[in-house]
This record gives C-alpha cells, sequence and structure tokens, in this order.
C-alpha cells in the first residue's frame, strides 16, 4: 500500500459530483457532518459502560467518542509530523492525517445499539440462542450470510449506517471520504471468517467496502475471500478508542466509588517511575481534591500512550503497509506501560464490568431485545395484520418494512433497533408489552 493513494478526499457515492471549492478540507467536513447527524447526537443517551442517567455524570457513547477523537487527532498529528520528517520530498497530504482519525474516531461506536456492548450481546444471543434460531435456515436457502446476524457487530453496523442509502437518502449514505470509511473498519473481513464474532461489513455492505478496497489500494492477501489487510489508519482509531475505554472506565469507577481514591491513583501511578513519578508526585500535593487528583493522573497517562502508540505506529509503519503487522498499537508499548495497562484491565474486569450496576444492564437489554425483535419481526413477517400495521407505522419511513428477502426483513428490524438509545428502547417496550400507557 501506498500512501498518496491511500489518503483519498474522493467522496463514497458523489465521485462524479464537482464540489465547490472550501477553506475546509473535505476530511474536516466528514468531522463536521457527523457532528450535525442525529445518529451522532444519540449516542448522548446510549450506555457507555455505566447504566444512564445517575446522580453522578459518567460516560455515555457520545462523550466516550468526542475523547476517543480528540485523543485520535493527537496520534493522527504526531503520525503525520514522523512521516514528513521521513518523506520530506513526497508530495502527500500527511498533514490531513489527525483530521481524518478524528473524523473515524468520531463515528467508530455510532452502529452499536443501545445498552452498550449487552446490545450486541444480547442481539447475538436472540440469533444464536432464542427465537431467532428458527430463521437461519430461510437465510440461508435465499444465499442470505447467517453469520451477519448471528455474530453482531457493531463496526459492521456502523459501515452499514454510513454508506447504505436507506430509503429516501442520498446514494453513498454520508457520502464521508474513502479514507475516512477506511478508518473506522476494524475488522476487514465478511462475518464468515470471524473467529472471535467480529467482522467488519455485512453481506449488504460489502460490495461498497470493495470499492473503498479500490479506491485506495488496500492490500487483499487472499483475493476472493473478502479477506483484506487493515487500512494503516485503522490503527490509529484503535489506538485512540483502547486508551479511552481503559483509562475512563476507571476514572468513571472512581466517581461512583467502585474504587477507592487509594486504590485508583496507586493503579495510575504504575504507569510511571524515577524523574517522571517524582514530578507527578510534586504536582498531586497543589492539589487536595481526590476528583482531580485522577483527573491529572488520567490527562498524563493519556498523553504517555499517545506518546508509545505513536513511536510503535511509526516504527512498523512498513510492515503496517505490507499487511504484516496484525496487533494493536497497544501492544507494542513498552513493558513499564504494559504491565501497568494490563493491572488496569484486570481491575476492570474483576471490579467495573461485573459490578451489579452493568451486568443489571446487561439482564436488562437482553430481556428487551429478544422482545422487541420477536414483535417486529413478526410484524414484517406478516404485515398485512391488524397489529402488525400498528407496530410498523411505529418505524420510520427510511427503514424497509416491505423488504423482499429474510435476511431483509431483519436488516429492516436491527436497523430500527440499533438506532435507538436507551431511553427509546426501554419507553417502546413498555408500551408495546403493556406495562406502561399514555395518560387518559
Amino acid at each position: 500500500m501506498n500512501w498518496k493513494q491511500l489518503l483519498s478526499g474522493k467522496r463514497l457515492g458523489i465521485e462524479a459530483y464537482h464540489e465547490r471549492k472550501h477553506e475546509r478540507t473535505n476530511f474536516q467536513r466528514d468531522y463536521d457532518r457527523l457532528v450535525f447527524s442525529s445518529p451522532f447526537r444519540r449516542l448522548q443517551n446510549k450506555t457507555q459502560v455505566f447504566p444512564l442517567p445517575g446522580s453522578v455524570f459518567v460516560h455515555n457513547r457520545l462523550t466516550h467518542s468526542m475523547e476517543v477523537s480528540c485523543v485520535g487527532r493527537s496520534l493522527g498529528n504526531n503520525v503525520s509530523g514522523g512521516l514528513m520528517r521521513k518523506y520530506p520530498d513526497e508530495d502527500i497530504s500527511f498533514s490531513e492525517i489527525g483530521s481524518i482519525v478524528s473524523a473515524a474516531c468520531l463515528a467508530h461506536d455510532m452502529g452499536n445499539p443501545p445498552f452498550g456492548h449487552s446490545g450486541e450481546r444480547a442481539i447475538t444471543a436472540y440469533f444464536k440462542e432464542g427465537n431467532g434460531r428458527r430463521l437461519e435456515e430461510k437465510v440461508r436457502s435465499e444465499g442470505g450470510r447467517w453469520e451477519d446476524f448471528a455474530n453482531f457487530e457493531g463496526n459492521a453496523n456502523t459501515m452499514r449506517l454510513l454508506t447504505h442509502q436507506f430509503i429516501g437518502r442520498r446514494q453513498g449514505g454520508f457520502a464521508l471520504t474513502y479514507s475516512t470509511l477506511a478508518s473506522i473498519v476494524k475488522y476487514p473481513f465478511a462475518s464468515t471468517y470471524t473467529t472471535k464474532g467480529k467482522f467488519g461489513f455485512f453481506q449488504t455492505e460489502e460490495d461498497m467496502y470493495l470499492r473503498i478496497v479500490n479506491e485506495l489500494g488496500i492490500h487483499e492477501p487472499h483475493p476472493g475471500k473478502a479477506i483484506f489487510a487493515r487500512y494503516p489508519l485503522v490503527y490509529l482509531v484503535e489506538a485512540a478508542d483502547d486508551i479511552c475505554y481503559q483509562i475512563m472506565d476507571i476514572e468513571d469507577a472512581h466517581k461512583l466509588r467502585l474504587l477507592t481514591s487509594e486504590e485508583t491513583i496507586q493503579l495510575m501511578f504504575q504507569y510511571f517511575k524515577g524523574e517522571r513519578l517524582d514530578g507527578i508526585h510534586q504536582t498531586l500535593k497543589l492539589v487536595n481534591d481526590k476528583n482531580e487528583q485522577v483527573a491529572y493522573l488520567r490527562s498524563c497517562i493519556i498523553g504517555l500512550l499517545v506518546d508509545e502508540c505513536t513511536r510503535v505506529f511509526l516504527e512498523n509503519e512498513e510492515q503496517i503497509l505490507t499487511g504484516q503487522y496484525d496487533k494493536p498499537l497497544i501492544d507494542g508499548v513498552n513493558d513499564l506501560v504494559k504491565d501497568a495497562y494490563k493491572a488496569c484491565s484486570d481491575v476492570a474486569y474483576q471490579k467495573i464490568y461485573i459490578a451489579n450496576e452493568v451486568v443489571d444492564i446487561e439482564l436488562a437489554g437482553y430481556h428487551i431485545f429478544s422482545s422487541l425483535i420477536d414483535l417486529l419481526m413478526e410484524a414484517v413477517m406478516n404485515p398485512d395484520r391488524a397489529y402488525s400495521k400498528l407496530l410498523l407505522n411505529r418505524i420510520p419511513q427510511q427503514y424497509d418494512i416491505y423488504a423482499t428477502t429474510i435476511y431483509g426483513k431483519i436488516q429492516c428490524v436491527l436497523d430500527y433497533i440499533s438506532g435507538m438509545t436507551d431511553i427509546y428502547a426501554l419507553d417502546l417496550y413498555r408500551k408495546i408489552t403493556g406495562m406502561s400507557l399514555p395518560a387518559v
């Protein structure tokens, strides 16, 4: 792969359209286009890890995405500087990398359903273990890729949300640049090749991703198998996400008192040693507020991780371009940082992700999703029934409730459900199950 081809400002779906000149670059306009979109605004009412709302403000999908975008911009700018020094005579738009990565980071979770990652697991469970299993034979018999639903993946759904031409919408979906779209696909292969339930695009978006591959010259190590090398900037988007969710979950756990101040601060100290640690101790003496101390340590850690991930990317740039580098940048950081990061991960799994507040969300999400999918699937499968007509009136017109295939009908239901906020999903569940009625 070569950088000149990889950094393309061409927009998906409107390639032949000659846009007027703007002061902002196409990549900066990608960022603005995402910020002003309805799916992005809805992230404010989608769970990140802890339930919403609460007396203590913790991260939701919106604040997480904005923070990841900030970290991604820093990573991109650092890398662009390193590449410009490495290739000083090349006429390549390296200066745009920060804008591309920040836009991709902003969008990386837009396809995730309500209730955090438990929403993904609830959808997968419905088609693997629940009533959805009865549809497998029908989907396969018409040539549909059943694995798309049995391993439902928010990353693939983001690709669909951003590129699919929903009813009444323009070709190319959001019409983002090829480079921004490629930066979002963390798992560049079809669901039939997944080993851990992760994949990058549904069957319906495979041709769209092939267009991106051909435009940008993304390496295809196994031609014809829908398995591709990662687009280089994906590593920076992934690193920004890894940095933020790990560190911010620890800070949220401290605010919710799942971790004591002493536990949190000692955990964060592990990232530093020597003069750097001594300097941090001196700064902390100037601040008495424990939340401020934790926030200061968090900022120091993010800066450290940004520098380390930048180093790893630049040191492995040639392997990344040939498709031979195959692990997250966070795995390549120095041993001190790696051990500290692992310590945070261990604490997160031991004390955060199995906390009652988090598990309760997963339990509720499972039942809400199962009921909603059951009722909506029954309606789209039998649209002429009286109850079906009432229920289908709730689905926005952009979704294809009259799809001619079972695969298409399932996608319609999942498009609708995954776009819901936590509050909307819960409210709809209560209303259509009779648990809540409008005031008379």
